[in-house]
């Protein structure tokens, strides 16, 4: 499993769409991390201003019908993430069926990650 971070609201507006957040239209590709420590990190680093539920898709790879490549953090990776660590890249729109759940993001006063929970 590769992980997505995504407000909530913005994963349910087209339900009937593939995924394609802004970053694919700005960088190429879906940003994706490859475990979970790092997706707390990524979100505690990017996310802490976001206002309402913030997910992490928990996405199989092997699913998406796009290439997913390997590449290290561009200028480096956020804090608590080790040097040299590769994110998955997704180069193109995530398919529905490739997500095979979702965690909320658990934060703390300061918007800082805490921990993932299961979703209901």
């Amino acid at each position: 499993m590769i992980y997505h971070v995504v407000p909530l609201d913005d994963w349910l507006a087209l339900p009937d769409r593939p995924y394609s957040p802004a970053s694919l239209a700005d960088d190429g590709f879906v940003h994706c991390s490859p475990d979970e420590a790092t997706t707390l990190a990524v979100a505690s680093a990017f996310y802490r201003e976001t206002p309402g539920p913030l997910m992490a898709l928990l996405i199989d790879e092997h699913k998406l019908d796009v290439m997913v490549r390997w590449e290290p953090a561009d200028p480096a990776p956020p804090p608590g993430v080790a040097p040299g660590t590769r994110f998955p890249h997704v180069y193109g729109r995530i398919t529905r069926d490739a997500v095979e759940g979702m965690m909320e993001i658990q934060r703390d006063a300061t918007g800082a990650a805490t921990g993932l929970t299961v979703w209901s």
